[in-house]
């Protein structure tokens, strides 16, 4: 049996969860059906994409799908939530990642959800247990053979 993270890292991951995963599905509404949101096609030259619908696919469903997995793992009180909230962390810093590489433009917004990804990753991990209670607490040294 393992304890419950802090309530303030699940509050944390509720929160940042909730925000990447609204964030990616207005995106993917926005990229497929709202015409690429006033964005210029000429932002997707030389990449295999004509237009931002398949981008705005992928958006929904890998990066707003990890955020949704990890959110129903939580709301489930399953061990792997934590684990989980990482990795969709990590999915949002890589496609903040991609989507620079490949559009060679920098906004703003990529730079607020790369956070959102780190402090989601942070987070998590502090959750898993990686800040140990006390901070400072030595470990008993093994007796000499």
């Amino acid at each position: 049996m393992t304890t419950a993270p802090a309530r303030w890292t699940r509050i944390a991951l509720q929160s940042v969860g909730w925000f990447s995963l609204v964030s990616a599905l207005a995106g993917m509404a926005g990229l497929t059906g709202g015409g690429g949101m006033g964005l210029p096609l000429e932002w997707l030259d030389g990449s295999v994409f004509t237009s931002y619908f398949w981008p705005g696919t992928i958006l929904g469903v890998v990066v707003g799908g990890a955020q949704a997995l990890a959110l129903a793992a939580q709301y489930a009180r399953l061990d792997v939530a934590w684990g989980l909230h990482a990795a969709a962390g990590l999915v949002m810093m890589i496609w903040i990642f991609i989507e620079i590489a490949i559009m060679l433009v920098w906004s703003p917004l990529h730079g607020i959800f790369f956070v959102t990804g780190l402090v989601q990753v942070i987070v998590a991990v502090l959750a898993l247990g990686a800040w140990p209670r006390p901070f400072l607490r030595r470990r008993a040294s093994a007796p000499h053979a």
